[in-house]
Formats: C-alpha cells, structure tokens, sequence
C-alpha cells in the first residue's frame, strides 16, 4: 500500500474538476490510482495559505506517516491581502523541511502566472508577478534544500493552454488535473517508486456549453470578483497608481530584516468552493475572460492599502502566529 498525504489549497483539492458523483476529484486522485495500492488523504482545503497548511495540514501529515506527500500553496496569499513574504517563505520551507524528515517522498511545484491567467492589465499584473516571484523562489530553495519532486510548470508552454483551465482561469480543467498528475507519476517512476499504469491524458467528462460558462461567471465568478475587491483589488490599484506616479498613495517602506515568522494560530478564513464547470471551447472562454476583466476592472472601491514588501522586480479553482520548530 503506498499512503499519500495531499497539502496545500482548492488546486489540490481538486477544484476545476467535478467527479462524476459529485464533490471534486482532481490530480492527486488521479496519481493515487496509478500508485499500486494507492490511499489517498486529501488534506488540502479551499482558500488556504502557507500558514493554514503548516498549522493545520503538516500535523496531520505527519500522523500518517505518508509514503509520497504533496505541498502546492501560494495562490491564495498572492491574491489575498496581508501578503507576508518572511512568514510564508518560512512556512513552505518548515512543511516541506518536516514532510521530508519523516521519510515521505515530496512533490511541489511551482505556480503559474496568475495575472497572466486572467489577462490583467499589466499596471495591475506586476504586483501579482512580485508576489509569484516570492512564492516560487521559496519553493525553489526548498526543493533543493529537501530534494523533492518539483515540477515547474511555469517552464511549460502547454501551462498557459486554456484547455487546461477551468472556467475562472485559476484552476485546472480536468485536462490540467490530468497533466499535472501524469507528470507526477512520470518523476516518482523514475525515483524508483513502485507506479501501476500512467493516468491518461485525456479528459472523459465533455467541456461545458457556452451556457454553462456564461451562467458561472453571472454567479459564481461575479461573487468572487466581489470578494476580491475588498481585498487584493484596492492593493493592486494603489500599487499601480504609485509604479505609474511614484508620489501617489501612501510611500511603502521595505520591512525591516526578521527571523522567519512562526505559523498563524487561528483559523484563516476559508471561501466555500465554487462550483465551476472544467475548461471552455475557445470561443466560450472568450465571452468568459472578457466578462470577468470586465467585472473586475468595474469593481474600483479603494479600502486602505496594505503596505508593498520589499520584492525582487518581475522577470498564476494573517492570522496570530506561533513559534514553530525547525524542520
């Protein structure tokens, strides 16, 4: 039997790909299939960050003793304000530093570019773009510092193929979810992992009518557009008014240098998952990224912005903190 502990937000959750009976299946079901005996425990949960999967998931995780672990997160700090560069590079390194100790074969990956995914204007993008530089980076160190199984899927040209996205642009499509889990199952073969049959590449459930996009992003996507513009939207415009006139807004002042943040301690606030079709024909998914621009750039209520952390320049379904051990 070969146990896998799944880590991390609504990508390994398996949001983007609605399971025939209904709930979510997604790729680390489809890696856990093609694992000879394979038992999945999907820990991972629907808007959680770096700090939820070190506070809450890493210790179960550990209580299983799994044979592979995954760790995918990042997305919901970057689109979520409060983004704390220190603390989150330190929770990824600590819950793949831990995982790794305890024996588990590590997967992780790096994320997509995910103002590209939705088609940002590029004065909105580029804050996104620093914050993705942050997650990555630390996922990077990490997986050398560990030896995991990373995936770089920001190096593959197929990651940005609306095929393999569902329709809000931040999850895969069933197509994706099987993309991802194949590649999985092509590394943990050639580490010498016992692996049955490779997952297949193509999707059994057909993409969704015109209808079933539009109807998503009239519901669906417009309530996640709203939640976002009291938000990340009111950060993204501030920091674009001050790339465009330097004098705008309140000045950001690079953070002092810290020791890495402890995880949070109270539970981060979590968005019930959308249920959203898997990824649209060409024509569909048009009609779909030009209403959601459209209803995000309408969305311009300005909250109090939160200050810019000192980031590296460019190159994508805070709470209380306590001290952690070393990984």
């Amino acid at each position: 039997m070969t146990t896998i502990a799944a880590l991390g937000d609504s990508i390994t959750l398996g949001v983007g790909d609605p399971a025939p009976g209904g709930g979510w299946r997604g790729w680390a079901a489809f890696l856990a299939q093609s694992l000879p005996g394979g038992q999945l425990v999907n820990l991972a949960a629907t808007g959680a960050r770096a700090a939820d999967v070190e506070r809450v998931q890493l210790p179960r995780a550990l209580e299983l003793r799994p044979d592979v672990a995954s760790v995918i997160v990042g997305t919901n700090d970057i689109l979520r304000a409060g983004f704390d560069a220190p603390a989150i590079q330190a929770a990824i390194a600590h819950v793949i530093g831990s995982l790794s100790a305890a024996g588990a074969v590590v997967l992780t990956m790096r994320l997509p570019d995910p103002g590209q995914m939705l088609r940002m204007p590029s004065a909105l993008a580029r804050p996104l773009v620093r914050r993705l530089q942050v997650i990555n980076e630390a996922m990077d160190e990490a997986a050398e510092r560990f030896g995991t199984l990373h995936f770089d899927v920001t190096a593959e040209a197929v990651a940005y193929d609306r095929r393999m996205w569902s329709a809000d642009r931040l999850h895969p499509s069933e197509r994706g979810h099987r993309y991802i889990a194949g590649y999985f199952h092509d590394r943990l073969a050639a580490h010498g992992q016992l692996v049955g049959p490779r997952p297949a590449a193509e999707p059994t459930s057909p993409p969704p009518t015109w209808y079933e996009v539009a109807a998503w992003m009239a519901t669906k996507g417009t309530a996640w557009v709203l939640r976002r513009s009291t938000d990340l939207l009111p950060y993204l415009l501030v920091m674009a008014l001050r790339e465009c006139w330097p004098g705008a807004g309140p000045q950001a002042q690079p953070p002092a240098p810290r020791t890495a943040e402890p995880a949070a301690t109270e539970p981060a606030a979590t968005e019930p998952a959308a249920t959203l079709p898997p990824a649209a024909e060409p024509a569909a998914t048009e009609l779909a990224a030009t209403e959601l621009a459209a209803t995000e750039l309408a969305a311009t209520e300005l909250a109090a912005a939160e200050p810019a952390a000192a980031l590296p320049p460019a190159a994508e379904p805070g709470p209380a903190q306590q001290s952690r051990p070393a990984p």
